[in-house]
C-alpha cells in the first residue's frame, strides 16, 4: 500500500490476511482516512496484504451540482474534514465541481501499466484533489499531476484512461462496490444505494482469510479496525509506534502528512494524536537536514533526507 511494498519483516513468509480498500481520489471520508490506514500499514506490515477496488462516485459532475456549485461553500465544508481529522486541505477553492470516473481510470490503468504503482497514484490524485488544481474529470489536469510522481509514466496513463481494457477492469471494480447487499456493513448503515444497487461507501475496508471475512465498512477510527482485526484475526503480530520518527520517514518513502505521523506516533489502540507535537518535531528534523518539507494547502507532506 501507498506505492510500496515491505517484505522479509516477520518470519512467516506468507501474507496472512487480505485486505480489500473500497475508496474513490473524490471522496473527503476516504482521504482523511488515511493516518489510520498509515496505522495499518505500519502496525501489521506484511500480514496483510492489500488489494485496491475504485468505487467510482460520478463520472462527470450533475448538472444540478454545476448549476448550484458555491465555491467558498465548499471550501468551507473541506475546513471541517481538515479541523477534524487533519489532513492537508486547499486554502483557496475550486472554480468548479468535478467527477471521479477519470481520476478512478487512471489509478486503475497505474495499475495495469505496473502492479503496485495504483497506490501511489491514488495517494498523488487524493492530495492533489484536495490541497491543489486537479479536476478528477479531465485528463490533461491529471497527466500534469502524475509527472510530479516519481516512477510513474503519467503519458501512458493519461492516454489509457479511456482505454476499453482500463474501461472494462474499472467497471468491473465498480459492480465489485456495488456488491455490499447484505453484509455488515449494511447493517451498521456504512452502505448507499448507487445505480439501484447497494455499494460500499468510502473508505471500506474488507478483510479476507479463505472464505472468512470481517468488515470495516465506511468511515471508522483507528481503534475499530484495531477491534476487527483483533477479533478477526488475534495471532497478527503488532509493530509499537517507534521512539523518534526517522524510522517512519524511511519505512514510508514517498512521505507523510502531519496528521498521519501524529496518529502513528500516538500510543494505544485507540490514540489520541498530538499534531502540533507532531509538527514541532517534523520541523526540528527538516532543520537538521534530515526531513524535507513538502508545502501542500494548508499543512505539508514530510519526505526523509535520505544520505
Amino acid at each position: 500500500m501507498a506505492g510500496e511494498t515491505h517484505r522479509g519483516i516477520y518470519d512467516r513468509a506468507e501474507l496472512v490476511i487480505e485486505a480489500t480498500l473500497y475508496t474513490d481520489p473524490g471522496c473527503p471520508w476516504a482521504y482523511s482516512a488515511n493516518p489510520a490506514l498509515r496505522v495499518l500499514e505500519w502496525r501489521f506490515r506484511d500480514q496483510l496484504s492489500w488489494r485496491l477496488v475504485l468505487i467510482g462516485l460520478r463520472e462527470q459532475a450533475s448538472e444540478t451540482a454545476v448549476r448550484t456549485y458555491d465555491a467558498e461553500r465548499a471550501l468551507a465544508r473541506w475546513q471541517v474534514f481538515r479541523e477534524r481529522y487533519g489532513m492537508p486541505f486547499a486554502l483557496e477553492p475550486k472554480d468548479r465541481p468535478a467527477g471521479t470516473g477519470k481520476g478512478c481510470r487512471a489509478v486503475v490503468a497505474a495499475g495495469m501499466l505496473e502492479p503496485g504503482s495504483e497506490w501511489a497514484v491514488l495517494r498523488a490524485l487524493q492530495i492533489a484533489n484536495f490541497t491543489g488544481s486537479v479536476y478528477l474529470d479531465d485528463s490533461e489536469s491529471i497527466r500534469e499531476t502524475l509527472r510530479e510522481l516519481r516512477g510513474v509514466d503519467a503519458d501512458a496513463i493519461a492516454a489509457r484512461i479511456d482505454d476499453s481494457e482500463v474501461v472494462a477492469e474499472y467497471e468491473r471494480q465498480r459492480a465489485e462496490a456495488r456488491s455490499a447487499a447484505g453484509t455488515p456493513a449494511e447493517a451498521q448503515s456504512k452502505t448507499t444505494v448507487s445505480d439501484s444497487d447497494v455499494r460500499f461507501t468510502a473508505p471500506s475496508v474488507v478483510f479476507r482469510r479463505g472464505e472468512e471475512r470481517a468488515y470495516a465498512g465506511g468511515w471508522q477510527p483507528l481503534l475499530s479496525y484495531d477491534t476487527v482485526l483483533a477479533n478477526f484475526a488475534p495471532e497478527l503480530q503488532r509493530s509499537p509506534s517507534p521512539e523518534s520518527l526517522e524510522p517512519l520517514l524511511e519505512f514510508f518513502g514517498a512521505g507523510l502528512t502531519t496528521a498521519e505521523v501524529a496518529l502513528l506516533l500516538a500510543y494505544g489502540s485507540d490514540p489520541v494524536p498530538d499534531r502540533a507535537a507532531a509538527e514541532s518535531t517534523l520541523t526540528a528534523l527538516a532543520a537538521a537536514g534530515r526531513a524535507t518539507r513538502v508545502a501542500s494547502g494548508s499543512d505539508a507532506v514530510w519526505i526523509h533526507a535520505f544520505d
